[in-house]
Parts: C-alpha cells; structure tokens; sequence
C-alpha cells in the first residue's frame, strides 16, 4: 500500500488485512476448480446427447470420452492443470477437429448448448464474460465448413492433395562497384 504522504513509500497494511495475492486469481480459481468444470461439461454434453444434428458431430457413442477432453481442455485453458497437455498433447484445437465438417448450424447448435450450461452454472460476471467470449471466438474458429449439409470429412472422399505454392525466382543483390 502506497503511503499518501509518499507515494514511493509502500506501508505495511494493518493487522488482519489480506496481502495482495502473489498472482492473480485464474479463471478456473475464480469459478471453483475442478468441479466447476466437472458440472459444466456434464451439462453441456446432456445438452448435446439431446440434439442428433451436433450429437451427430461425435464419432464414439459413448459420449464420456469428449466430455473428459473437454473438461480437460477447459480446466487447461482457464488456468487449471495442464492434464490435457500431458496426457493428450498440444490443444491444436482447429486441427483436432479438421476431419469434421463444422457448419455454422453446429457452431449455433454448440453455442446455444455451452450458453444453457453456463446460463445453469451461475459463475461470477467477471468470469462468466470471459468465458463467454472465449467459447464466442473459439465457435467461430472451428467452422470450416460453409454448406450446412456437407459430410463431414471422414466419411467423404479423401481431401485434394495440397500442392506447395510456386517459388518465387530468388533475387540477388550486387554491390555496385565505386
């Protein structure tokens, strides 16, 4: 604490007064940890166990399996451990999803069922809006798909190989002689 006769002066704040924190409080801190994260992705996968068009989006049937990799990813990502990096390596998150066609349709459908999860879980507003803004930007960086009827990659004909862009003719500098 600043003292107000000298401001580089810091004081020793009163007996009983909580020090500032060594580091700021993360998200994952700020919601309740582990079982936030636990009770939020339960309720996001009933969510979408419950609507076949983006139910239709996960390839196993057991729908247990995403919903621990998401709670993972999500405890990671808000500040928590770093269980889905040591087990599961990089997020890489557009990657992982590259063999799904993710139509803005979905990406709605996903929106709407995370909103429902967090509208339940009752977070406090600093963290509720970071969230939100998160799953916003992180829903629209996974369409790769714009026709809302396109299979999804994995059941259609392999992609187009990817040919490398023609290189350029190197230029070369001279020193000009005096």
């Amino acid at each position: 604490m600043t003292s107000p006769a000298d401001p580089g002066r810091h004081e020793t704040p009163p007996a009983g007064a909580d020090p500032a924190p060594a580091h700021p409080e993360t998200i994952y801190e700020m919601v309740g940890g582990h079982e936030a994260f636990v009770q939020l992705t339960a309720l996001f996968y009933e969510g979408v166990a419950a609507d076949p068009p983006l139910r239709d989006l996960y390839p196993e049937q057991d729908l247990g399996p995403a919903e621990d990799r998401l709670r993972m990813f999500l405890e990671q990502f808000f500040g928590g451990p770093k269980t889905y990096s040591e087990t599961r390596g990089h997020p890489r998150l557009r990657m992982r999803h590259v063999d799904f066609a993710v139509t803005p349709a979905q990406r709605d459908r996903w929106l709407h069922h995370m909103t429902a999860a967090m509208d339940r879980m009752g977070f406090p507003a600093e963290a509720d809006q970071m969230m939100r803004a998160y799953f916003e930007r992180a829903a629209h960086f996974m369409v790769n798909t714009l026709e809302d009827d396109a299979p999804p990659l994995h059941e259609s004909a392999p992609p187009p190989p990817v040919h490398p862009a023609p290189r350029r003719p190197r230029l070369s500098v001279r020193r000009v002689q005096e």
